[in-house]
């Protein structure tokens, strides 16, 4: 049996392959921009793109912390170990040190709290009273 990995690793391998293979990329640099109905236009940066791609990530880490199974213990520890190493990166690289980077751990933070939070919830429901003698 295969042990369970959290989805968020993908965005922060992303992240990392990026500031590492081109060092001094603008995550602010437009990548399209779009003519709104309103007359306004839509500019959409890196950055912007890769915070969509986390929050979509997210959801799929969502949806699977709703499985009720013994592994999904394991992949909230693992979450959380993934969670920390971002804090660890964070704060002694430099590359990491960036707004897109954080953005992607308050996703990160998320996904742990509402992991186990769902856990929680779901052995809470399975946990049956019944009176003595019946």
């Amino acid at each position: 049996m295969l042990t369970p990995i959290p989805l968020l690793i993908v965005p922060l391998a992303i992240y990392n392959i990026l500031v590492f293979i081109t060092p001094g990329l603008e995550w602010t640099s437009p990548l399209a921009s779009f003519a709104l109905p309103s007359g306004a236009t839509w500019a959409v940066s890196l950055s912007d793109a890769f915070t969509a791609f986390c929050l979509l990530v997210l959801f799929f880490e969502l949806m699977k912390a709703t499985r009720i199974s013994a592994r999904s213990i394991i992949d909230h520890m693992l979450s959380l170990l993934l969670l920390i190493a971002a804090i660890v990166e964070f704060l002694m690289v430099r590359q990491a040190g960036s707004s897109v980077f954080m953005l992607l751990i308050c996703v990160m933070l998320l996904d742990v709290l509402t992991g186990f939070s769902v856990s929680i919830r779901v052995a809470q429901r399975d946990v049956s009273v019944v009176p003595p003698g019946q």
